[in-house]
């Protein structure tokens, strides 16, 4: 009885906090779903539960070359 309670107490302390390891993944797990995409990130497509995929932008390469 002890260990249950242990257990739940754990479980209960656990259950809000938010880890990006748990979260929904898409586009082949290079994106995150989430019901909108930051500054830095763009609209990929549409996940499960109508979240939005979001995928990083990445820097074109191109630099100032003189």
């Amino acid at each position: 009885m002890k260990t249950f309670l242990f257990l739940s107490a754990v479980l209960l302390l656990l259950a809000p906090a938010k880890n990006a390891f748990f979260d929904e993944k898409c586009l082949k797990l290079n994106g995150r779903c989430g019901n909108y995409c930051y500054k830095n990130e763009e609209l990929t497509g549409l996940c499960q539960r109508g979240l939005k995929c979001c995928v990083t932008i990445q820097p074109c390469g191109r630099g100032d070359y003189e």
